[in-house]
């Protein structure tokens, strides 16, 4: 994500405790916790209660999240390597969840400071003046996260800080800690920095990091301003930009106390899993087309042809099926069908849609389609053997053979296919629809598409496509 930003929270967020005043917070018996320890604290609190401290998060349970577990427990800094789209920025911005709901900070202090440990000068003198009078406020969670993108362009200003020009015509002088204007990493105190593609940063800039991730200091142009920083530094990395196009320098590699691999979902269910959840469907795309754009992820990520160093993001499935699903709603717009419902036809978008998400090898050009094809083909095929296995489909070849052809396509409608059955073929088709458990005519429409497909790709029926775009099943 570009520029700096915070997660978007839908927990139901509680009112914040009523202490005002740092006298009444030292009267309620506030204890002040480091941001470390406050993760460590929520963190085995949840664990012991038996809640799942990353919600959203799939496919990672028995792999990357133990690992990530006991780095947080051991106080550690943390990089995250692994290809995009493996959802390493998802799992960043959940550990903001860890955090304490709320927090107290000195009211109006620039970097968020507990009333406890004032630390710039302008706090400083504030608490030193109204005492137990100090005014308080209390920060939520959710702002205790910042995120920024590596880019070439940005500069130490950006992460550390540098002296602010209107600050100094001001009349004070250069020496003076209060002409700082604070980068990203100081705003973050008390709370977590996550920096997104590491390596990018110029190795200048990294080297600006090393204090922070060591003493907790900052030094701006030459002198030193000594800020007692507490936050949690977290970053990702692709492995590829990591020893190729960039490098984290070894000195600030070293300060980070443990560096995580992710990886795309190991099992078919949990790549699944993570289309429904994350895919915004404008219609309704039953589970074995969700199946079949699964099967082609994968297929695409193991394909010698394909660009492996590149990888194959999840957001390749997510918007191959919000492609499928769009192509469903735009049937049902134009024919006046009711509930829009996906079918195998409206497979055929999502190569055209998809193919520009691909990095193919050298000496793969101009067959980029066909590779595409073949593997949809073969993705569709994998799922009717693992949904239709054992359905006798011969009813349905013999009537094709005493019939006129099947016509489907983005102009037929899923009452219009259905009744253009031939007839005797009802039993078989009620016994496809019981495999997947469906009633409704339109995904009644939809699994009869699959029998369809999956018994061309098995050289039992032919299939072929009329001059208006249509696909006729004969």
């Amino acid at each position: 994500m570009e520029g700096v930003s915070t997660p978007h929270t839908a927990n139901i967020t509680t009112a914040h405790p009523s202490p005002r005043t740092l006298g009444e917070l030292r009267a309620s018996g506030h204890v002040q916790r480091s941001v470390k320890d406050e993760i460590r604290h929520n963190l085995l609190t949840k664990l012991r209660a038996g809640d799942d401290p990353w919600p959203g998060i799939l496919g990672f349970e028995a792999t990357v999240i133990p690992q990530l577990e006991r780095a947080l427990l051991a106080g550690h800094d943390v990089v995250m390597l692994g290809e995009r789209g493996q959802g390493k920025t998802r799992l960043l911005r959940t550990i903001s969840g860890l955090l304490d709901e709320w927090t107290p900070v000195i009211d109006g202090s620039e970097l968020a400071e507990h009333p406890f440990e004032p630390i710039t000068p302008a706090s400083i003198r504030k608490a030193a003046n109204l005492q137990e009078d100090l005014p308080i406020g209390w920060l939520h969670r959710s702002e205790r996260y910042r995120e920024k993108l590596a880019t070439p362009d940005t500069s130490v200003g950006d992460l550390v800080g540098d002296v602010d020009p209107m600050k100094v015509a001001e009349g004070r002088s250069l020496g003076d800690p209060e002409t700082i204007h604070f980068g990203l990493i100081p705003r973050a105190h008390r709370g977590i920095v996550a920096i997104n593609e590491l390596p990018d940063l110029a190795e200048r800039i990294q080297v600006a990091m090393l204090n922070v991730m060591e003493e907790r200091d900052i030094q701006v142009r030459g002198y030193s301003l000594r800020l007692p920083l507490d936050v949690v530094l977290m970053a990702s990395a692709n492995p590829e930009d990591y020893t190729n196009r960039g490098r984290i320098i070894t000195p600030l590699k070293d300060r980070f106390g443990a560096e995580i691999r992710t990886h795309y979902p190991i099992e078919l269910d949990d790549e699944i899993a993570v289309i429904e959840q994350e895919a915004d469907l404008m219609a309704t795309v039953p589970t074995f087309l969700v199946e079949i754009i699964a099967r082609f992820t994968r297929h695409v990520r193991d394909h010698p042809a394909i660009d492996q160093r590149s990888g194959v993001s999840a957001r390749f499935a997510i918007a191959g099926a919000e492609t499928v699903a769009a192509a469903a709603l735009h049937r049902s717009a134009v024919l006046g069908e009711e509930f829009p419902v996906a079918r195998i036809v409206d497979l055929s978008s999502v190569i055209e849609v998809l193919r520009g998400k691909v990095e193919f090898e050298s000496g793969e050009e101009g067959r980029e389609l066909e590779i595409l094809e073949h593997l949809l083909r073969k993705s569709t095929a994998d799922t009717v053997r693992a949904h239709l296995g054992g359905v006798d489909l011969a009813t349905l070849v013999t009537a094709l053979e005493a019939s006129e052809p099947i016509v489907t396509g983005d102009r037929v409608s899923a009452s219009q296919l259905l009744s253009s059955m031939p007839e005797g073929t009802e039993p078989v088709v009620n016994k496809i629809a019981e495999r997947f458990d469906i009633t409704d005519e339109g995904e009644r429409a939809s699994a009869l598409e699959l029998a369809l497909e999956g018994l061309f790709l098995a050289r039992r029926i032919g299939k072929e496509a009329d001059e208006e775009g249509q696909t006729i099943y004969g």
